[in-house]
Protein backbone atom coordinates (compact mmCIF):
# COMPACT_ATOMS: atom_id res chain seq x y z
CA UNK A 1 0.00 0.00 0.00
CA UNK A 2 2.57 2.24 0.62
CA UNK A 3 4.04 2.71 -2.85
CA UNK A 4 0.20 4.28 -3.62
CA UNK A 5 -0.37 6.56 -1.39
CA UNK A 6 -0.10 10.35 -2.47
CA UNK A 7 1.84 13.18 -0.99
CA UNK A 8 -0.82 15.33 0.80
CA UNK A 9 -1.52 18.57 -1.21
CA UNK A 10 -3.90 21.23 -1.82
CA UNK A 11 -5.49 20.00 -4.86
CA UNK A 12 -6.85 22.46 -7.82
CA UNK A 13 -10.42 22.57 -8.74
CA UNK A 14 -10.83 19.38 -11.07
CA UNK A 15 -11.36 20.48 -14.67
CA UNK A 16 -12.16 16.96 -15.95
CA UNK A 17 -13.50 13.96 -13.72
CA UNK A 18 -14.09 10.11 -14.79
CA UNK A 19 -16.80 8.79 -13.57
CA UNK A 20 -17.50 4.97 -14.22
CA UNK A 21 -20.75 3.28 -13.34
CA UNK A 22 -22.75 1.36 -14.64
CA UNK A 23 -26.52 2.56 -13.52
CA UNK A 24 -27.97 5.33 -15.04
CA UNK A 25 -29.81 6.82 -11.58
CA UNK A 26 -25.96 5.98 -9.28
CA UNK A 27 -24.98 8.29 -12.87
CA UNK A 28 -26.73 10.72 -12.05
CA UNK A 29 -26.87 11.18 -7.83
CA UNK A 30 -23.03 11.09 -8.90
CA UNK A 31 -22.81 13.86 -11.24
CA UNK A 32 -24.96 15.79 -9.41
CA UNK A 33 -22.52 15.73 -6.20
CA UNK A 34 -19.51 16.29 -8.09
CA UNK A 35 -21.46 18.98 -9.96
CA UNK A 36 -21.91 20.45 -6.47
CA UNK A 37 -18.58 19.79 -5.09
CA UNK A 38 -16.53 21.71 -8.11
CA UNK A 39 -17.40 24.94 -10.02
CA UNK A 40 -17.14 24.20 -14.11
CA UNK A 41 -16.47 20.81 -13.88
CA UNK A 42 -16.86 18.42 -16.84
CA UNK A 43 -17.81 14.68 -16.00
CA UNK A 44 -16.84 11.93 -18.38
CA UNK A 45 -18.97 8.99 -17.90
CA UNK A 46 -18.71 5.62 -18.79
CA UNK A 47 -21.16 2.87 -18.08
CA UNK A 48 -17.85 0.07 -18.27
CA UNK A 49 -14.46 -0.78 -18.30
CA UNK A 50 -14.05 -0.63 -22.09
CA UNK A 51 -15.45 2.84 -22.38
CA UNK A 52 -13.62 4.03 -19.54
CA UNK A 53 -10.53 3.52 -21.39
CA UNK A 54 -11.79 5.11 -24.60
CA UNK A 55 -11.64 8.40 -22.46
CA UNK A 56 -8.62 8.02 -20.80
CA UNK A 57 -6.60 9.91 -23.37
CA UNK A 58 -8.73 13.11 -22.25
CA UNK A 59 -6.60 13.08 -19.14
CA UNK A 60 -9.15 13.65 -16.49
CA UNK A 61 -7.73 14.70 -13.00
CA UNK A 62 -10.42 13.06 -10.70
CA UNK A 63 -11.71 9.93 -11.19
CA UNK A 64 -14.64 8.01 -9.49
CA UNK A 65 -14.57 4.17 -9.82
CA UNK A 66 -17.04 1.83 -9.09
CA UNK A 67 -16.23 -1.83 -8.58
CA UNK A 68 -18.71 -4.30 -9.77
CA UNK A 69 -18.66 -3.38 -13.82
CA UNK A 70 -20.14 -5.34 -16.28
CA UNK A 71 -17.03 -6.43 -18.03
CA UNK A 72 -14.97 -6.42 -14.85
CA UNK A 73 -13.60 -4.48 -11.65
CA UNK A 74 -12.93 -0.73 -11.64
CA UNK A 75 -9.67 -1.55 -9.61
CA UNK A 76 -8.41 -2.56 -12.65
CA UNK A 77 -8.91 1.33 -13.93
CA UNK A 78 -6.84 2.65 -11.18
CA UNK A 79 -3.03 1.96 -12.19
CA UNK A 80 -3.53 3.71 -15.55
CA UNK A 81 -5.33 6.93 -14.27
CA UNK A 82 -2.77 7.42 -11.56
CA UNK A 83 0.12 6.79 -13.59
CA UNK A 84 -1.61 9.79 -15.83
CA UNK A 85 -1.27 11.67 -12.32
CA UNK A 86 -5.40 11.05 -11.84
CA UNK A 87 -6.44 11.04 -7.85
CA UNK A 88 -9.03 8.43 -8.07
CA UNK A 89 -11.61 7.88 -5.44
CA UNK A 90 -13.57 4.43 -5.30
CA UNK A 91 -17.30 4.75 -5.19
CA UNK A 92 -19.43 1.42 -4.36
CA UNK A 93 -21.11 -0.38 -2.38
CA UNK A 94 -18.35 -3.02 -1.49
CA UNK A 95 -17.44 -2.67 2.14
CA UNK A 96 -15.19 -6.19 2.30
CA UNK A 97 -11.50 -5.72 3.62
CA UNK A 98 -10.34 -7.76 -0.04
CA UNK A 99 -11.60 -4.99 -1.96
CA UNK A 100 -10.98 -1.96 0.69
CA UNK A 101 -7.34 -2.79 1.02
CA UNK A 102 -6.87 -4.10 -2.96
CA UNK A 103 -7.73 -0.30 -4.58
CA UNK A 104 -5.60 1.39 -1.86
CA UNK A 105 -2.97 -0.58 -2.45
CA UNK A 106 -3.48 0.13 -6.36
CA UNK A 107 -3.21 3.62 -5.68
CA UNK A 108 -6.65 4.92 -4.61
CA UNK A 109 -6.72 7.57 -2.49
CA UNK A 110 -10.39 7.49 -1.15
CA UNK A 111 -13.12 5.05 -0.71
CA UNK A 112 -16.74 5.92 -0.38
CA UNK A 113 -19.77 4.36 -0.17
CA UNK A 114 -22.67 4.96 -2.48
CA UNK A 115 -25.33 4.80 0.29
CA UNK A 116 -24.27 7.95 1.87
CA UNK A 117 -26.27 11.04 1.61
CA UNK A 118 -25.60 13.79 -1.31
CA UNK A 119 -24.51 16.05 1.35
CA UNK A 120 -21.71 14.18 3.05
CA UNK A 121 -21.20 12.88 -0.54
CA UNK A 122 -20.33 16.42 -1.50
CA UNK A 123 -18.65 17.23 1.54
CA UNK A 124 -16.15 14.58 1.16
CA UNK A 125 -15.29 15.43 -2.46
CA UNK A 126 -14.92 19.23 -1.38
CA UNK A 127 -12.33 17.41 0.98
CA UNK A 128 -10.18 16.50 -1.82
CA UNK A 129 -9.31 20.20 -2.81
CA UNK A 130 -7.87 20.50 1.28
CA UNK A 131 -5.81 17.53 0.52
CA UNK A 132 -8.65 15.26 2.82
CA UNK A 133 -8.81 11.83 1.41
CA UNK A 134 -12.43 11.07 1.33
CA UNK A 135 -12.97 7.83 2.93
CA UNK A 136 -16.72 7.14 4.21
CA UNK A 137 -16.69 7.12 8.04
CA UNK A 138 -17.50 3.60 8.94
CA UNK A 139 -14.57 2.77 5.55
CA UNK A 140 -12.37 4.97 8.07
CA UNK A 141 -13.04 3.08 11.10
CA UNK A 142 -12.38 -0.50 8.93
CA UNK A 143 -9.06 0.69 8.20
CA UNK A 144 -7.85 2.03 11.45
CA UNK A 145 -9.31 -1.28 13.02
CA UNK A 146 -7.46 -3.22 10.63
CA UNK A 147 -4.01 -1.60 11.55
CA UNK A 148 -4.61 -1.83 14.69
CA UNK A 149 -5.09 -5.04 14.57
CA UNK A 150 -2.01 -5.89 12.94
CA UNK A 151 0.42 -3.60 14.68
CA UNK A 152 -0.98 -4.83 18.20
CA UNK A 153 2.08 -7.33 18.60
CA UNK A 154 4.94 -5.01 17.97
CA UNK A 155 3.26 -1.66 19.77
CA UNK A 156 5.78 -2.56 22.24
CA UNK A 157 9.04 -2.19 19.97
CA UNK A 158 8.23 1.22 18.66
CA UNK A 159 10.93 3.53 19.60
CA UNK A 160 10.01 6.85 21.73
CA UNK A 161 9.11 10.19 19.29
CA UNK A 162 11.73 13.05 19.08
CA UNK A 163 10.39 15.61 21.03
CA UNK A 164 9.45 18.37 17.56
CA UNK A 165 7.49 15.51 16.50
CA UNK A 166 5.26 15.00 18.84
CA UNK A 167 1.39 16.35 18.17
CA UNK A 168 -0.25 18.86 19.95
CA UNK A 169 -3.03 18.41 22.41
CA UNK A 170 -5.11 20.21 19.35
CA UNK A 171 -3.65 18.03 16.77
CA UNK A 172 -4.20 15.15 18.80
CA UNK A 173 -7.88 15.71 18.67
CA UNK A 174 -7.79 16.75 14.65
CA UNK A 175 -6.32 13.43 14.30
CA UNK A 176 -8.63 11.12 16.37
CA UNK A 177 -11.65 13.18 14.88
CA UNK A 178 -10.61 12.45 11.29
CA UNK A 179 -9.56 8.86 12.14
CA UNK A 180 -13.10 8.22 13.03
CA UNK A 181 -14.00 9.30 9.37
CA UNK A 182 -15.36 13.02 9.90
CA UNK A 183 -14.11 15.53 7.25
CA UNK A 184 -12.15 18.36 7.74
CA UNK A 185 -15.31 20.70 8.05
CA UNK A 186 -16.88 18.42 10.65
CA UNK A 187 -13.99 18.84 12.58
CA UNK A 188 -13.78 22.58 12.21
CA UNK A 189 -17.27 22.45 13.50
CA UNK A 190 -17.03 20.19 15.97
CA UNK A 191 -14.09 21.89 17.62
CA UNK A 192 -15.41 25.36 17.16
CA UNK A 193 -12.14 26.68 14.89
CA UNK A 194 -11.75 27.74 11.35
CA UNK A 195 -11.74 24.98 8.46
CA UNK A 196 -8.38 26.62 6.85
CA UNK A 197 -7.16 26.04 11.07
CA UNK A 198 -8.05 22.75 10.91
CA UNK A 199 -6.93 21.78 7.46
CA UNK A 200 -3.21 23.34 8.77
CA UNK A 201 -3.73 21.27 11.82
CA UNK A 202 -4.31 18.09 9.69
CA UNK A 203 -1.45 18.91 7.45
CA UNK A 204 0.88 19.63 10.54
CA UNK A 205 -0.21 16.09 11.38
CA UNK A 206 0.93 14.20 8.47
CA UNK A 207 3.98 15.87 8.20
CA UNK A 208 5.06 15.12 12.18
CA UNK A 209 3.82 11.68 11.53
CA UNK A 210 5.61 11.48 7.89
CA UNK A 211 2.20 9.64 6.49
CA UNK A 212 0.03 10.94 3.23
CA UNK A 213 -3.02 9.34 3.74
CA UNK A 214 -5.71 9.12 7.10
CA UNK A 215 -5.23 5.16 6.20
CA UNK A 216 -1.60 5.93 7.45
CA UNK A 217 -2.66 8.37 9.67
CA UNK A 218 -4.68 6.46 11.86
CA UNK A 219 -2.18 3.22 11.81
CA UNK A 220 0.43 5.53 13.57
CA UNK A 221 -1.94 7.18 15.53
CA UNK A 222 -2.74 3.76 16.95
CA UNK A 223 1.07 2.68 17.13
CA UNK A 224 1.56 6.07 19.49
CA UNK A 225 -1.78 5.38 21.61
CA UNK A 226 -3.22 8.76 20.39
CA UNK A 227 -6.28 6.63 19.16
CA UNK A 228 -7.91 3.49 19.55
CA UNK A 229 -9.58 0.84 17.27
CA UNK A 230 -13.30 0.74 19.75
Amino acid sequence: MQKSLQNLQIMNQPKICLLVEDHANARRWMIDALVQAFSNVEVLEAASIEQAHHLLDLKPDLALLDIGLPDGSGIDLIAPLVENGCEVVMATAFTDDEHLFDALKQGATGYILKEAPKKELVDMLRGILAGQPPLSPNIARRVLQHFARSSTSYLKDIPAQPEEQRLTARERDVLTLLAKGYTVKDVATMLEISFYTTAGYAKSVYRKLNVSSRAEATLEAARLGYVSAD
